[in-house]
């Protein structure tokens, strides 16, 4: 159990859900999210925190371990860390993790808190031009100088790199050159990488002490599977950037995904079966902070956002953050069946999110840099931060404390998530469904006869509104065009509206023109031929004429209306008007 001296008090702005349980403005940790670790080192069911200290960034690395809130012990480390990772190599007992630490290109892992093995990424192509230039200044056929001049050259046109010894020298004034030559050319030329970040995976089984793999990143845009127990290279995947956060789920022996977040600013989706990304998610900013909740992928950005999407790209929603990211961690707590996102932010505020919901707010003293949840001593929801100035911060979750997603902002109703009251089944309904399985093929056949007929019915009445023109539509979809006509009078003359309408969305039409066909025996019409203004879409356009009876014999025929493009002869609308009986003649 954690204890403090300091007054036990309810956290600000998160509804009193946490606990502070120790705050120590003067611990002097200087490390990240990928850098902290919960783990229990000594089997005896405390955990305890395990921390790679950044120290001034040249000097005072060191891993240290805690438990409680007192420093247990401290290692010196070689290099700066890029990642810690606590993972069980072994199925010896006691069930005791080790800590493998990522540091320059090699993986010091650690077990019973004592270095146990050192493994060492495999080096690079060497340049085969710039080590035949630093083999003649091995037998001195040339001066710095020309050594300098021929370096820029195969830098410039060669598509190998060249080695971190030739990218120093370059790099020199003048005159420590010559030194520099006289200390270097007797050793051999080596181009080495480093690792970016470092994840587990498990190996065949899920159990909570499963042995699990390491995977690696590298500068040189590579991810790598290691074997837990020989430290030999399992798997070998290549990324088109260099990799700089990455979440791994799986088992190596099954089926694995290892989400990659790349320099390029996209994220790549890595899957067993196939050795270049299966996916790519492109962001409109450079991630700064990636988990993975279930089968989603949540991802702060740089634009002071944070993102979420499916396992296979897809965008799912997007809000905006009142300060930029500083660092993100995933909050599982599988004895209440909740996971959400811890995200860390510049204006001293550590927010949680489920899904694109704010359940809660934690304001900090200090920046947080990096954020830890897990178990730690005998506490199962403790919250451990460090701050910008060295500080650390555990937090415990209370038992009673409950996240509701209402407090967030407005979504679907609570009502849909309450489920139906749906009745029990009848007595009737059993019998029809005996019924329906008893006859099922003579009700099928029933079915399809009377969908037949309704087919039938509708393609008949559309042919009868289309012979009788009452609602004529254009079938042109370039020109979508709509007429009615409306015959006034009692005769012999006649007034003839034609209603037009552009059925278009956005698009208006232009340069229709209207001509009739009518039998000159028995109507006259005074404009056979018009033409019809701009049709703005959605807006209705009367075009009126008049049409004069000249026969006597008390007949009527049809006058059809052709609406077609200037210049051309195919109609895009036609439709049919049936005349009334005149009754009488128009005298000429």
């Amino acid at each position: 159990m954690i204890s403090s001296p300091a007054e036990v008090k309810n956290g600000s702005g998160d509804g009193g859900r946490w606990l502070d349980a120790h705050y120590d403005p003067v611990a002097g940790l200087y490390t990240f999210s990928s850098c902290v670790d919960l783990a229990d080192l000594s089997g005896d069911g405390e955990s305890r925190l395990v921390v790679g200290d950044l120290g001034t960034g040249s000097s005072g690395m060191k891993l240290k371990v805690y438990r409680g809130t007192a420093l247990m012990s401290e290692s010196t480390l070689l290099d700066l860390p890029a990642g810690l990772v606590a993972f069980f190599m072994d199925l010896h007992e006691p069930r005791i993790p080790a800590v493998a630490v990522a540091s320059g290109p090699c993986i010091y892992v650690y077990k019973n808190l004592r270095p146990y093995f050192k493994f060492t990424l495999p080096g690079l192509e060497i340049n085969t031009l710039e080590q035949d230039v630093w083999q003649q200044v091995r037998e001195g056929q040339i001066d710095p100088m020309c050594l300098k001049e021929m370096l820029e050259s195969i830098r410039k046109k060669d598509a190998v790199p060249l080695s971190i010894r030739s990218l120093r020298f370059l790099s020199l004034e003048a005159d420590s050159m010559d030194d520099f030559v006289q200390l270097h050319k007797q050793q051999p030329i080596r181009r080495q990488t480093v690792i970016t970040c470092i994840g587990t995976l498990k190996k065949s089984t899920t159990d909570e002490d499963g042995v699990s793999c390491l995977v690696i990143g590298t500068e040189n845009s590579d991810i790598f599977v290691l074997d837990p127990e020989a430290f030999t290279i399992l798997s070998k995947m290549c990324l088109p950037a260099a990799p700089t956060l990455m979440d791994v789920t799986g088992q190596f022996d099954v089926e694995f995904r290892i989400t990659v977040a790349c320099r390029n600013g996209n994220i790549y989706i890595l899957r067993r079966e196939s050795n270049k990304p299966k996916y790519c998610i492109e962001l409109s900013s450079h991630p700064v902070g990636l988990v993975r909740i279930g089968k989603n992928v949540v991802v702060g950005c740089t634009d002071e956002s944070l993102q979420g999407f499916t396992q296979k790209g897809k965008k799912l929603w997007k809000i905006n953050l009142p300060a930029p990211v500083t660092t993100m961690a995933a909050m599982d707590l599988p004895t209440r069946g909740f996971q959400g996102v811890l995200v860390g932010l510049a204006n001293c505020e550590v927010h949680l999110y489920r899904d694109k919901n704010l359940l809660s707010t934690i304001k900090t003293p200090d920046t947080v840099t990096s954020i830890c949840f897990g178990r730690y001593g005998r506490e199962d929801g403790t919250l451990i931060m460090t701050t910008k100035g060295g500080g650390l911060m555990v937090k415990i979750l209370k038992r009673m404390a409950v996240f509701d997603d209402r407090e967030s902002a407005p979504g679907p109703p609570l009502a849909q998530s309450v489920r139906l009251n749906v009745p029990k089944k009848t007595k009737l309904y059993v019998d029809q469904t005996l019924r329906e399985r008893e006859n099922s093929l003579a009700m099928h056949r029933a079915f399809q006869m009377d969908l037949s007929r309704m087919r039938l019915a509708a393609a008949r009445a559309y042919v009868k509104a289309l012979e009788s023109s009452l609602t004529p539509v254009s079938s042109s979809l370039s020109e979508p065009l709509k007429m009615n006509a409306v015959v006034q009078g009692l005769g012999p003359s006649f007034k003839l509206t034609l209603n037009v309408q552009n059925t278009a969305a956005c698009r208006p039409v232009m340069n229709l023109t209207i001509s009739f066909l009518y039998d000159e025996n028995l109507y006259r019409m005074r404009n056979p031929f018009m033409r019809i203004p701009l049709l703005v879409p959605g807006l209705i356009y009367p075009v009126e004429t008049f049409v004069e009876c000249t026969s006597d014999k008390g007949i009527s025929d049809i006058i059809k209306v052709f609406v077609l493009h200037e210049g051309k002869s195919s109609p895009l609308l036609t439709a049919h008007i049936n005349m009334p009986i005149s009754e009488g003649v128009a005298f000429s």
